[in-house]
């Protein structure tokens, strides 16, 4: 009889707050229907993945929409653990297990955190939470979703928290640092860090999981996983992180097909140009390569970047299978059967994507000591080269597209007036009694949280250069405070407060409703 690898026998199940069990629902259940239940989870359904679906109808991956889908991919490779040689299981069970309801419910947390406007909106608020809040740590979309689960939501155990298990709460950690800490770390060649970390050291880690008011409970989540590395995530987290990687790269090309943004020409000259010319782009030097717009010099570019900081696993044999996989199933494939919202388009992007999306579940490695680039579920590496190209042309053919790029202008000052129109609020003498009453909630707590941590690791402040004293204690909690506020809006949301708050609309209710 197939069975699951044993997990969490050493603390995983426990919670901060104890809570009564029953024998009718497993712990894991509760937390994947705390998450569930979460304003914050329904909240998803109208914030951005990538593009907006106004304009381009249902069609279009909302934040909600994902989540599901990353669940579903999720809890499908952990259900195949069940069929893995021993030596596998064995390592599975050493390194703390994977149990399919822990996956599933990281899974659904883990876009949490996501600020309005989708990755736009969470650079645009890191950029003013650091340059003009003074926050030494920023903002980051994952270190959101922690501070959400742990210290922003609440449930009847506990007012601050979901009080989830520690399992679950180590799940989400998908970068378990914080961002200070890599300050006070020597400077590594790319290639020697995790991902996700970036070079610039002393501004700290670019991608991180908990900010530094919440760095005592990741450590103490962490603690449960004694067999996983320092900077490593749990295998549950491998598992989340691999197949949001799998539905991100195969769902967002789906929606850019459907919304008529994808087209033939220009992404078939693009990859049938690299793979003509290959030798000749390979021969140009960088700043060749950079003036010489011809058909293929985008996707050298990426794939010198792999090399560059992925040595451990690029291999150009492997690209060149991708590229040539991809230009045989996307563009001589998919995109040329034009979207009209027939039958036979959908036929054709559907079995496109389940095409792809079992391929790539297919492809699922388990390593007990991975590089410290990788994690300890990945994908094999032609799989990861595939992942590499979809991703090329979704980035190139989307993200880098000038009306987008415009669109995304706009957003960003919507972004800026909301977090200059509360700060703003919140420092009137006059006026600040008057804003938001969960605005003002979590200015106290989160003023509570920077003077608890300025008690218990005062190296904090030293090493980002703050003050210690009262005043500057509130000034760090009001500021943390405004970014969770403005953080936690919907799109639509933010542009009808953003509209009020400046003063340009005179939409009273219907706006102010978002308050």
């Amino acid at each position: 009889m197939l069975s699951y690898p044993k997990s969490h026998t050493g603390g995983g199940r426990d919670r901060t707050i104890a809570e009564p069990h029953t024998d009718i629902e497993d712990e894991f259940r509760v937390d994947v229907e705390r998450i569930r239940f979460s304003p914050y989870f329904s909240r998803l359904s109208a914030v951005t993945q990538v593009i907006p679906q106004a304009g381009s109808g249902t069609v279009v991956h909302n934040r909600l929409t994902h989540s599901l889908k990353v669940s579903a991919v999720a809890r499908s490779i952990a259900v195949g653990f069940r069929e893995v040689p021993d030596h596998v299981r064995d390592t599975i069970e050493d390194l703390g297990g994977c149990d399919p309801v822990v996956v599933q419910a990281a899974a659904a947390a883990h876009d949490l955190g996501h600020p309005p406007f989708g990755h736009l909106g969470e650079q645009v608020l890191d950029r003013i939470a650091r340059k003009k809040l003074g926050l030494p740590d920023g903002f980051e979309g994952n270190a959101q979703t922690f501070r959400i689960l742990t210290a922003l939501d609440s449930c009847d155990a506990t007012p601050r928290g979901l009080n989830l298990t520690k399992a679950v709460r180590a799940a989400v950690l998908k970068y378990p640092w914080t961002r200070n800490e890599w300050r006070s770390i020597r400077p590594r060649p790319a290639e020697d860090l995790p991902r996700g970390v970036g070079s610039d050291m002393a501004n700290g880690a670019l991608k991180f999981s908990a900010y530094s008011v919440d760095a005592r409970e990741m450590a103490e989540v962490l603690d449960v996983f004694p067999a996983i590395a320092q900077h490593q995530q749990t295998l549950e987290c491998s598992v989340m992180d691999v197949a949001d990687d799998i539905a991100y790269s195969v769902h967002d090309l789906d929606d850019f097909y459907r919304a008529g943004v994808l087209q033939y020409t220009s992404v078939s000259a693009e990859l049938s140009g690299w793979l003509a010319s290959q030798s000749a782009l390979a021969a140009l030097d960088a700043s060749e390569l950079a003036v010489r717009r011809i058909p293929g010099h985008s996707l050298e570019a990426a794939w010198r970047q792999v090399q560059a900081k992925d040595a451990w696993i690029a291999d150009v044999d492997a690209f060149r299978n991708a590229v040539d996989r991809v230009t045989s199933d996307l563009v001589e494939g998919l995109l040329t059967i034009p979207y009209d919202g027939g039958l036979e388009a959908d036929r054709a992007v559907s079995a496109f994507t389940r095409r792809w999306i079992d391929r790539l579940k297919s492809s699922i490695r388990v390593e007990r000591e991975p590089n410290i680039r990788s994690g300890h579920v990945r994908l094999s590496r032609q799989a990861w080269h595939d992942v590499v190209v979809l991703k090329f042309v979704h980035t190139r053919f989307v993200l880098d597209r000038p009306d987008l790029a415009v669109f995304q202008r706009g957003q960003s000052r919507v972004i800026e007036a909301l977090v200059d129109g509360f700060h703003g609020w919140l420092n009137d003498p006059a006026d600040a009694a008057r804003a938001p009453r969960r605005l003002l909630d979590s200015v106290e707590a989160a003023t509570e949280e920077y003077r608890q941590l300025r008690d218990d690791s005062p190296e904090f402040f030293t090493s980002a250069g703050v003050l210690t004293g009262v005043a500057e204690v509130a000034r760090l909690g009001q500021a943390r405070a405004v970014i969770d506020y403005v953080a936690s809006l919907t799109d639509a949301q933010a542009i009808s407060v953003a509209t009020l708050i400046s003063g340009t609309s005179d939409n009273l209710w219907e706006s102010g409703r978002g308050l």
